[in-house]
Formats: C-alpha cells, structure tokens, sequence
C-alpha cells in the first residue's frame, strides 16, 4: 500500500529552491511558483496533486518567501496530514503545520479557552456511540445497533451543517435526507444527546469545530492572533469541505486571499457526511482574479483503466459531471480490465483469492494488491477466502502502525540497542545497518520467513518485517548511517504518521481506499443493489455512487479487475445483475457510453482584475463613527456599539435584561456557551437601538443572516415589549409533560 504519487523512499533534499522544481510537469509547476493570490488547482485522479502542493509549499519556503511558521497546511485525515508532512520534510520544508481541519481548531481551542471562555477545557470524547445510546434511553427510544450508527451519523451531518435540534426537522427536508427513524425523533434523540454531554462536560469533534468558529467570530482580538500566526492557506480534498469546515477557513482568512485550494469534484463522495463540492466549483465566482490550474496528465494508471475511468464520468450527470476532468495517461499500455461473472458471493470470493495467490506467486507483492469492496460487511468473506488460499492480507482502517504493541516495542528494543550496542551480543555479528535491525528485531520474535497461515502472528511478523525493510532502504538511501540515526528517523516518522509498506493484500471498502493506489485491484461486489447501493434514490445518491466507482477504479496503476455474483449465496436465486454503470463499457454490453458533458482539459487560466465599470469583488467599507460624538472607531467593541467605551449610553436597561435571560434560554437549549448566542457587546447594541423591523436588526454589527433567521423574530419581539418568558416556561412545562409520559 503506498500513497498516491509513486516516489523513492528516501530522496535526497533538494540543494535549492530551484532544484524542488525538478520533475515537475508544466502546470505542476505553475501550482509551484503561484504563491500569491488565490489559487484552484483542479486535479483529477492520479495526477500528482499532492505533489503539486508540497512542492509548493517547499519552495516557497526555500526560496525565502514563505515563511514555514505562517504556512497552516490542512486536509482530512490524519494519513494525508502525516504524508504531507513527510514529504515537506523530505523537501526541505521544516516548521510547516500541516494538519486536519480538527486537529487546527483542536489546538487553537485549547490555547484559546482559558482567555476566551475561562476555566478548563471540557474533555473532548474520541466516540458518540455510547452518549448517543445514552441519549436514547433517556427518550426511551430503542435502538438496534444499525439505527444506533445511523442516528449518530444523522447527529454529526447536523452539527457540521450547523443544524440545531429545534431546526433539524426542516433542514433535513429541505436536504433530502433519509432519515433511520421519524424526523422529530432524530430531533428529540439530536437534543438529549448535546444534554447528556452538557451534563457529562464533555465535548465532541464536532464541537471542537463549531466552538473555534464561535470564538474567532465572536472575539476579533483572538481572531487577529490567529491571523497574525498565518498568512498562506493550502486545502487538500476541497471538494469534501463542510459548511461548518468552510466557515472556519474564512474565518482564519480574514479579508485576505492567500489561499491555495486543490481538489477534484468528480471525487465528491463524503455528501452523506454534509461535504460539497460547491465551494470548489465557485471558488473562482469568490475569487474572481483567482489562478486555475487544471492537472489531467495521469501519472498512476494504464491508458487502458485512464479509458474506463473517463468513459463512466462520461456517463454523469449533475454539477459535478459539468466540471470533469477528461484525464490523459502518461503510461505505457497495458493490460484491458477484466470483467468476470459469478455464480454467487463466495464463489466471487474465491475466484478472486485464486487469482491474487496466482500473482504473488509469479511476483507481484501482496502489499501492491487490494480487495475494494461497497460495504464493509462484504470484508469477512474475502478474508475467509484469503486465508485459505494462505494469502496474508490487512484491512484498511485498522490499528495506525506507530500505535501497535509489536512496533512500539520493537522501537523501545531498537532505541537501547542505539544506546548500549557496543554491550550487546546479538549485535557482535551485525556488521551494516540492515544486520543490526534484523538482529535486535529477532529477539522480538521476527524471522526471516513468515509464520504459517494468516492471523495475529502473520500481523506481527508484517510489522516487524516492515521495519527490517525499512531499515535496508535507509541504508540504501544514507550509506553509514547508524542505528541511532534509524532510531531518528522512525521516531520522526511516527511523529508525522508516516508509516512504512506492510506486505499483505488490503482489504478496504471503496470510501477508505480514497487517497491511496495499488498495482493491481479487485473491485469486487459491482452488481446492482451493491453499486449502486439499494438505499441510493435521487439522481444525486445515484452519481454520487458513481463517482465512488470512479474512485475505485482509479486507485489501479496497471491491471483491474472487475466482478459481481448473481446471487447472494450457493443455490440462491440468481436475480442480480451487473452494474448499471458498467453499460456500454464492459465488454459485450450496450449503453450510452461517451455521451456526458464535455470534458475539461488542461492548463491555466488566469484570473483578471475586473474592469472599472464592473462590479467590485469587495465594497471599500467607511471608517465607523461614533454616533455620539462622531469620532472614528477602531476597536472592535466600539465598533458593535457604534460609539465610543467613554460616550454616554442611551440603553434600554430594562429590554437589556430581558435579552440577557432570553439569551441563556437559548444557550441551554442548543447546548453552547452563551456568547455564542450573541454576545454582551451585541446585545447592549441592540437594547441601545431598540430595532424595529428586520432591516434594523441586521445592521448591527454581530448579527449576520443566520443569527438573524434564527433569533431575529424573538429579538423584534423583545425589543417591541413582548414577554417571551412566559412562553419559555410553556415550552419547558410540555417538555416536561412529554418526558413524564414516556
């Protein structure tokens, strides 16, 4: 298993900038020297987006005009955080952050809360699952083990689309979603969840998200701190940017536009989890003198899987098949995929660990092979047929390397062999690098030939043989080194999660083998029912399943292979069928292959500075001034008060309690701080005002759109006499009612 641009393990650092230019293709090099600006990199499957972006980044910072420390580099998960931190590393690039979008706000939050919020940060909990089950018992709402997944799954899509409880019934409607029980008891489930955590004080991922962004929007001095520390933005994976996440980023951007955003939307398949590739299709209409690189030379896969993978987007339909990249090969030919019919499930099983046993043994390695299936309950079938056919293979998503017992042991063994080796006897007949690792991991039960069978102990046998081969590329790569100097270096990479090749043919579903790329790969399951999956309905969910077809068949450098059963199991009626995306492509197979949007190709395209008569990417805002006195206001405080600290205030004592306590309802109900509601300095602005219609409401600063949709009726309310008091105590009262008969 590799990452997904093919590179020597252990490249020799560029000497200057210019050298981190070398090898880089005419628009790979244009994302490089673009260092300025907004810029949209649109790079499709296989064609090096990755190093685009680290190239990019590394030189900028060799050449002296980034500076490493104001470079904040982020993606989605943390194996693509720890690639890109080792690459930048093996550029040159020291000091650079790169990192999730949570583990960003994780860090600021952390930093940020005893200034902003006070006291202690509630403990972050790594799983829902159980305060979800907890939840629904306090409804005395059952819930099987799938509902119990799916519900949480519907309470994460909430709160990344900053969706509240009270507001859930509505915003799944308006989105569409299937929801796995009635819409007001997700609500219902959604609300006692964010109160068992309130009660617990705890928090969860998202959390951590939704409470950076209420601190950097609410407290612009913390803002600025932020701003000050970074001043360039790269996003990897944009096309899978949530609201919630986009917010953020605008919110670390300021009115700045040194952003670089890389992503392909025809690879969009996280929308269940509230991505969209909307704001990579309109960043050019945010940022109309934005740079747009379109990367389509395909440096992965044969211009015969490179066909197949351009012949089903060409089949798409929707906004994102608009925006297709038509992609180019850059290899030699090679094999055709091939297409095989089964009787059943366990014979497609079986056929394909026939076929994977029969290619290791004529050479290809079983860490160059993947199993690519829909649904993770299809794996249990392919690792029984793997097994008995003594093929050792590893499911994707498992434990990270650096964290299991055998590595970590082996790393304490090989660490004070580093220190005392001249005492040690297992090293007196080591006499290179290579020997000393082999020697030290013997004593930690590694041998020179695997253990019989599959399991745990071919699991660990794996693991340590990937440290012995590490140990030889390193040898390789730094003639002389010590094993103090490979102590080093593993210890840099279980920093940067930059994990060594474990031999085994993974098995992974199609959503976790996004990002990575094998020599040979199985797709296997590719009926209908399957692919698409039977709960996929709007035309929507139907290309959606497409592109992670898509994604499956462009994670193949140089043989696919492609199967389905027509029945579930042995005797079982055989009722299913290929694949509807596969008409017109397979052999012997009609369709409309071809007949899709047309496609896009590469290069650049520069954005213009618009023309005088045209219409301004940003107003030139005014100097604020004092209403009082007139003078011109320059801390952000005044500014929401529209005068001066000093000035004489003209407030509404009365209506400014009454919106205190209107507020704290409001922030135990949605289960957050109550400067997030509105803050002190806000709510003064409005009791000074007095507003009288909507328009006057929206006008004071910290009340933008969605603050006013969701609080502007109560705020006109209040601020026109009406007790909203006796209202609350209702809505407590029936609440209470509920639960007592229940």
């Amino acid at each position: 298993m590799t990452a997904a641009t093919h590179s020597p393990l252990f490249p020799q650092v560029p000497e200057t900038a210019d050298a981190v230019l070398e090898g880089l293709d005419p628009e790979q090099r244009e994302v490089a020297t673009a260092l300025h600006g907004p810029v949209c990199v649109l790079a499709g499957a296989g064609t090096g987006k990755t190093r685009a972006i680290t190239h990019r980044i590394a030189y900028g910072v060799r050449a002296g005009i980034l500076q490493p420390s104001s470079v904040l580099a982020v993606t989605f998960t943390n194996r693509a955080a720890g690639e890109m931190r080792g690459r930048l590393r093996q550029l040159g690039a020291h000091g650079v952050q790169a990192r999730t979008f949570h583990s960003a706000a994780l860090r600021q939050l952390q930093y940020f809360w005893p200034k902003a919020i006070g006291g202690s940060m509630p403990r972050l909990v790594d799983r829902k699952i159980q305060l979800v089950a907890d939840a629904a018992a306090a409804c005395r709402i059952r819930l099987d083990r799938g509902e119990l997944r799916d519900v949480t799954a519907e309470i994460e899509w909430s709160k990344v689309t900053q969706t509240v409880p009270s507001d859930y019934v509505l915003a799944a409607a308006k989105a569409g979603r299937e929801a796995p029980r009635a819409p007001a008891e997700i609500a219902q489930l959604y609300a006692a969840y964010e109160d068992v955590k309130r009660e617990r004080a705890v928090i969860d991922f998202e959390d951590v998200l939704l409470l950076t962004v209420a601190v950097l929007q609410d407290r612009d001095d913390i803002a600025d701190q932020v701003r000050s520390q970074y001043q360039h933005f790269v996003v990897d994976e944009y096309q899978d940017v949530s609201p919630l996440q986009q917010r953020l980023l605008e919110l670390w951007l300021g009115d700045r536009d040194n952003l670089c955003v890389v992503g392909d939307a025809s690879q969009t398949i996280y929308s269940f989890t509230g991505a969209t590739p909307d704001h990579l299709l309109d960043f050019r209409n945010r940022h109309p003198g934005a740079t747009v690189v379109k990367l389509v030379r395909d440096y992965r896969s044969t211009p015969q899987i490179v066909h197949l993978a351009n012949g089903l987007l060409a089949q798409a339909r929707g906004r994102a098949a608009d925006h297709r990249l038509e992609l180019v090969s850059q290899r030699a030919p090679g094999p055709d995929p091939v297409y095989t019919e089964y009787t059943d499930e366990p014979a497609e099983a079986e056929g394909a660990a026939r076929r994977i046993r029969e290619l290791v043994a004529s050479g290809v390695p079983a860490g160059e092979i993947a199993v690519l299936f829909r649904t993770n309950s299809q794996s249990e079938t392919y690792e029984q047929a793997l097994a008995d056919a003594g093929v050792p293979y590893q499911l994707r998503g498992a434990e990270r390397f650096f964290d299991r017992p055998e590595v970590r042991k082996a790393g304490v063994a090989l660490r004070g062999a580093a220190r005392f080796g001249g005492n040690d006897s297992l090293l007196d007949d080591a006499v290179d690098l290579p020997s000393q690792v082999r020697a030290v991991l013997s004593g930690e039960g590694w041998t020179s030939e695997p253990p019989a069978g599959s399991g745990a102990a071919r699991e660990r046998w794996e693991s340590l043989t990937a440290l012995v081969n590490l140990a030889h590329d390193f040898a390789a790569a730094r003639p002389g080194a010590t094993l103090s100097d490979f102590v080093a270096e593993l210890d840099e990479r279980a920093s940067a999660q930059h994990a060594p090749t474990v031999q085994g043919v993974t098995l992974a579903s199609l959503h976790s083998a996004k990002g990575l790329e094998w020599d040979v790969v199985f797709l296997v399951g590719v009926a209908e029912g399957m692919m698409p999956i039977t709960y996929a309905k709007t035309d929507e969910q139907i290309e959606e399943e497409r592109r992670l077809l898509y994604v499956g068949v462009t994670r193949a450098r140089e043989r696919l292979h492609v199967s389905w059963a027509l029945a579930r199991s042995p005797g079982g009626r055989a009722g299913r069928r290929p694949s509807r995306f596969l008409a017109g492509l397979r052999p012997g197979s009609t369709g409309t292959a071809g007949c899709g949007a047309a496609a896009g190709t590469g290069g650049v395209e520069r954005g213009s500075t618009p023309a005088a008569d045209a219409a301004p990417r940003r107003t030139r805002r005014t100097p604020a001034r004092c209403r009082v006195c007139g003078r011109t206001l320059t801390d952000a405080g005044e500014m929401k008060l529209m005068r001066c600290e000093d000035c004489p205030s003209d407030m509404d004592e009365g209506l400014y309690e009454r919106l205190r306590e209107w507020r704290a309802v409001q922030a135990r109900r949605s289960g957050q701080p109550a400067f997030c509601v509105f803050t002190d300095k806000t709510l003064m602005a409005i009791a000074e005002t007095a507003p009288e219609d909507e328009y006057e409401l929206a006008r004071i600063p910290g009340v933008g759109m969605r603050k006013l949709n969701r609080y502007g009726a109560d705020v006109l309310a209040l601020c026109a006499g009406q007790d909203l008091a006796s209202e609350d105590e209702d809505d407590q009262m029936t609440t209470d009612a509920n639960s007592s008969k229940k």
